[in-house]
């Protein structure tokens, strides 16, 4: 990933922004992040700062599948690489976000050198 670019969490727990936007930090990667789909959505298609989404799956309102394919219909957003981050970690659950839309699927609770290795291929 190129790091004069931002990561964009999109994610409705505070708790869980904070710690992915401090592990992040830490190892030199700029950050953004929305605490909904919606306002996610917006952000990533206005800021052209933003080279990579974490994308939360479970979230009120809209989803994170909802949102991954709203991103991929929008010409700003289309080739933006999305990591699905769930604490869905069932048989299929990877699939079913690959097939949604997302690049990369990684599970909860996150598994940081496991993060760093998928942005890498970004």
């Amino acid at each position: 990933m190129d790091r004069n670019k931002k990561i964009l969490i999109i994610d409705d727990d505070p708790r869980n922004i904070f710690a992915l936007k401090l592990t992040l930090q830490a190892r030199g990667y700029a950050c953004a992040s929305a605490s909904g789909a919606e306002e996610g959505i917006k952000l990533a298609s206005s800021d052209d700062d933003i080279g990579i989404i974490l994308m939360d799956m479970m979230m009120p309102e809209m989803d994170g599948y909802q949102a991954i394919s709203e991103l991929r219909q929008m010409q700003e957003t289309k080739s933006l690489p999305i990591i699905s981050v769930t604490a869905q970690a069932m048989v299929g659950d990877k699939e079913k976000c690959l097939e949604a839309g997302a690049d990369a699927y990684i599970s909860k609770p996150i598994d940081v050198d496991q993060l760093l290795d998928v942005l890498n291929q970004f």
